[in-house]
């Protein structure tokens, strides 16, 4: 009896040493069924920026080595054009009169344009600064009558049914004064539709899947230059984004799954008669807080 009492710290010190371990066990099996279950995490994606189209990125499918440039890319000096305090303050007026005068206009005319100014002005958004380098935009350009009155039909049928059902009320009274509607006349006369798909993903030499950081980000700001480098060189467009024909439009012009819709612009010049609302720009007061 004494010696089972002496025993008996023993005893207990090695149950709760053993129950430690399976405690221990237990949770960091736990932990690695949640870190094989959670997903994989995306800072670069906004939450209200997610669509449909995010979960072909799947954890398994993505190269988890660099993806981006080569690690030892070169970096050479850089010489910035550098302005007199005046001729910045010209420069910046100067463009911002140009870029005033810019209006979305939905009377278009079917005169040609030069394609090498639709050439250059891609080129331009292709400047645009991208999550990683990672570029993911695609410019289509259609210029060919069929598909135009094609996408035409496509675009109609969907917005007729936005108008009438799918857009509330508020939606279509604010649109009135526009007066705007589901027929779009411009997208069979402008001499170019230029659609921007973003590249929700890419593909590396090897098959697998590419990250494009931030990719809705990247394009919209590449829109805003293509549509600059439009205004700059005196053509117009109305920007529009085609509400659920994303998918139809992209199996129309071929494009690949990784590919989703992100603006359609008709660009060239207004007709003689073509006429834009009266509308006023919001004064630098109203738009920019200094701190």
């Amino acid at each position: 009896m004494a010696l089972f009492s002496s025993l008996t710290p023993v005893f207990i010190a090695i149950i709760c040493v053993l129950i430690g371990v399976i405690l221990k066990k237990t949770n960091g099996e736990k932990e690695k069924r949640e870190t094989k279950s959670k997903p994989l995490s995306r800072p670069w994606v906004d939450e209200d920026l997610k669509d449909g189209t995010d979960h072909h990125l799947e954890e398994e499918e993505v190269d988890e080595e660099w993806q981006g440039l080569d690690e030892n890319v070169a970096h050479v000096p850089f010489f910035p054009e550098r302005y007199s305090e005046a001729e910045m303050i010209k420069r910046s007026q100067m463009f911002y009169e140009l870029l005033n005068k810019r209006r979305s206009v939905r009377f278009l005319s079917d005169e040609p344009v030069p394609r090498e100014v639709i050439d250059n002005v891609i080129r331009t958004a292709g400047t645009s600064p991208s999550g990683a380098h990672t570029e993911p935009w695609t410019f289509v350009v259609v210029q060919d009558p069929y598909l135009k009155h094609k996408i035409r039909e496509i675009v109609e049928e969907e917005e007729e049914i936005n108008y009438k059902k799918r857009m509330g009320d508020r939606w279509v009274n604010d649109l009135k004064r526009l007066r705007t509607n589901w027929i779009k006349e411009y997208l069979d006369t402008a001499p170019y539709l230029i659609l921007i798909f973003k590249q929700v993903y890419g593909r590396l030499p090897n098959g697998k899947k590419k990250m494009h950081y931030y990719n809705e980000i990247s394009v919209s700001i590449a829109c805003g230059i293509l549509l600059a480098a439009l205004q700059n060189a005196g053509l117009y467009t109305v920007t529009s984004t085609p509400l659920n024909c994303g998918p139809q439009l992209r199996v129309l012009l071929q494009r690949p799954a990784n590919e989703k819709l992100l603006l359609l612009l008709p660009v060239g010049y207004p007709k003689k008669d073509a006429t834009v609302p009266v509308l006023t720009r919001k004064p630098l007061e109203d738009i920019m807080v200094v701190m």
